[in-house]
Parts: C-alpha cells; structure tokens; sequence
C-alpha cells in the first residue's frame, strides 16, 4: 500500500480521511496531542512536527509516494517559510508527487472576468504573495527532484460549519449590488474529493481552479445564507463607506477583488463530479444558528 502524509490536518484534511485510508497508509503531521488523538480515530498515524520549527520535521517517514499539503503559510512576509522547511525536509528522499493547497487570491482583482488556469499571477495582498512563493518554489523543486507537483487553487470554502453566520448576526454590511464582486466557493466535502482525484490523476507541474459552478457576487451569497438561517439579510452600502471604515479591513481585502473561475481543466482532467455543484446545493435550507 502506497504511503501518504497529510501536512496541514485541519477540517479538509479530516474530511478526506476516510477516503484516503481505503487506498493509501495515511500519516498526518500533528502539533498538538487532540490533533493527533483526531487523526488517529480516522485510521491515520498521527507525527508529531511543526513547519515552523524545521529541527521537529526530521522524523518524517521515508518512501513516503504521495503528499497532500494543506499547511497555509505564516502571517507575516511575503514568503512561506514553512513550504521552505517541508521541502528541504522532504528532498532527503523525495515523494513521487505532492498536492498543495493553494488560493484563487494569487489571481488578484480581476475585474469580474472568467478566470482560467492560464492567466497570470498578480496577488494583491501580503497572503496572495506567500501562496505565490510556496507555488513557485514547490514548481522548481518539483522539477529538479522529479517530483510531480499539482497545485489546487481554491476560493471560499464553505459548509454547514462554515457559514457567515457571525457576521449576519452582528448585521455587518456588504457592498451594495453596483459596486459588488463576483465571488466564487468550493463546499468542503467536494474539496476533501478534489484533493483525492488531484492525488490520483493531477498531471505534473499542473494548476487546477478548484471551484464549483456558481457564479455569484458577494452581497447574494450573504443574502442567501441569511435567508436560509432565518437571520436578516445584511445592510447594503457604497463602496466609498466601506473603504471609510464601515467594513473591517479583513472581510474589505476580498472585497478589493473580484473574478468568476472557470472549472473546466477541473473536470476534465481530474475527473471531478461534484456533489455540490453550486451554493444553492451546498448551503443547506434550513441553517442552525
């Protein structure tokens, strides 16, 4: 059986498990003991080691085949040092292929366009930066260690735990239809399957947009959780106030950027089926809250 770690094993890669331990031993980097106590139930070996810390990575199991790398970057600067740290302690004895979880944000504003595989890069913002580097640094390594690296980029995750219900109740304002943004999302679950197919079929030195069908802006998507969690929908306001201050700087950054991502590479070379082609399916239609 084909070895497999998973560095990164928050609720994607908790999600995956039972699908990936049918076919792969499954080891799961872990920093903290309930961490790994939740790997272990879901038949993974749980390792103790922290990407932050490279002198903890040196018990990383050899002929490992396959890595699923979900670790985000750090919060500070414009590179991943813990992409840095996985790679040397991996180029010991390289994996024959590694999936990294990366971002749709290191596409930038784009002005409401469809969005492929092929346009380039131009991150806006400090965390666009780091992903870009683990991509490129991951591509690089890939192809002087004959490694096939497969990258997933990923937009808004979603699913009946992760929801904006915090914000709908503290009735935080969105940008009004005229100066909204095209926002584009993956349900969790398909993500988990995504990362399966991508392990089994993705082709080297491949990206993949990792989206489902909707086409949707911003403000519709609050709307439509709101109304299926029997909250008020949020107040609507100008742009011009939400750059005063209305919106708080974390939820504006994502408002700063606007595109629709095409899933057709997705599809046809990962032979993905999603089960929640759209929010209209994932959300559910009676949200707790």
């Amino acid at each position: 059986m084909n070895r497999l770690l998973i560095v990164g094993c928050g609720d994607i890669a908790l999600r995956a498990l039972p699908l990936l331990t049918r076919r792969y031993q499954v080891f799961g980097l872990v920093r903290s003991a309930a961490q790994a106590d939740r790997v272990a139930a879901l038949g993974a070996i749980p390792l103790a080691g922290d990407l932050d810390d490279s002198a903890t990575l040196h018990a990383l199991p050899e002929g490992t085949g396959l890595v699923l790398h979900l670790a985000p970057p750090g919060e500070s600067g414009n590179r991943d040092e813990r992409t840095a740290n996985l790679i040397a302690a991996l180029s010991k004895r390289p994996p024959e292929r590694l999936v990294y979880i990366s971002t749709s944000g290191v596409y930038g504003d784009c002005g409401g366009a469809w969005v492929d595989e092929d346009r380039p890069v131009a991150p806006q913002t400090a965390r666009g930066q780091r992903r870009v580097d683990a991509e490129r640094a991951l591509f690089v390594w890939g192809k002087q260690s004959e490694v096939a690296v497969v990258v997933l980029r990923v937009p808004g995750i979603y699913a009946a735990e992760r929801l904006p219900l915090a914000q709908l109740k503290r009735a935080s304002p969105v940008l009004r239809a005229e100066d909204d943004v095209y926002t584009n999302h993956i349900h969790a679950d398909d993500l988990a399957g995504v990362c399966l197919a991508a392990l089994e079929r993705g082709g080297a030195g491949r990206v993949y947009n990792a989206s489902d069908d909707s086409e949707m802006k911003m403000g519709d998507y609050f709307d439509l959780v709101a109304d299926r969690a029997r909250l008020p929908r949020p107040p609507r306001i100008a742009r011009a106030a939400a750059e005063a201050g209305a919106i708080a700087e974390g939820l504006l950054s994502f408002m700063r950027e606007s595109r629709r991502l095409t899933n057709t590479r997705m599809k046809a070379e990962l032979g993905v089926r999603l089960r929640y082609p759209s929010v209209h399916e994932g959300v559910p239609a009676v949200v707790a809250n």
